[in-house]
């Protein structure tokens, strides 16, 4: 898998050239942040909507695919539930991550910009999110190219975290 960066700004999201893209609801988190706010408002409050009405509740497991276009320049847009923000920890990472690659896998997206799961609100480290990342895309081979929507201190994190572990696996 071939990591990517891109902050989450409008502006750079607009000129990235991708099917789909991933965003974090969280179940107490109002008004939304991250990824998730910024979509919200370039969708008009469409997001916060489906909150309000109850059709998403940003709960544990949840998936919310909703269409990008004509507002976002992405097909699809997916929304990945991760609870309640003090009961996330590395399990729930891990099991929002793989629910992710697998929900990528199924929809045959070789590419999508993705917020790690619990990175906007910085629960988990960049490095820590990195390591897992790649752990569990190696089992993977079907993912090509993630552009992990990160600030510019967590791009440089990851990027020598990336350079370090693919050193190791060459050894």
């Amino acid at each position: 898998m071939e990591l990517r960066f891109i902050l989450p700004v409008l502006r750079r999201l607009d000129l990235a050239a991708t099917e789909v893209l991933v965003a974090n609801l969280t179940e107490n988190e109002r008004p939304m942040r991250g990824l998730a706010g910024v979509l919200d408002w370039r969708m008009n409050g469409r997001l916060s909507s489906l909150l309000v009405d109850g059709f998403a509740t940003g709960r544990l497991g949840e998936v919310l695919l909703v269409p990008g276009k004509p507002r976002l320049p992405f097909d699809k847009v997916i929304l990945f539930g991760l609870g309640h923000t003090a009961d996330f920890g590395d399990r729930t990472y891990r099991e929002v991550l793989e629910n992710i690659l697998s929900t990528l896998k199924g929809l045959k997206a070789r590419s999508a910009i993705v917020e790690l799961p619990g990175r906007h609100l910085d629960i988990i480290r960049p490095v820590e999110a990195a390591n897992v990342l790649l752990e569990l895309a190696n089992e993977r081979p079907e993912h090509d190219l993630w552009t992990l929507v990160e600030s510019a201190e967590a791009q440089q994190l990851i990027t020598q975290q990336v350079i370090l572990e693919r050193k190791r696996v060459r050894r």
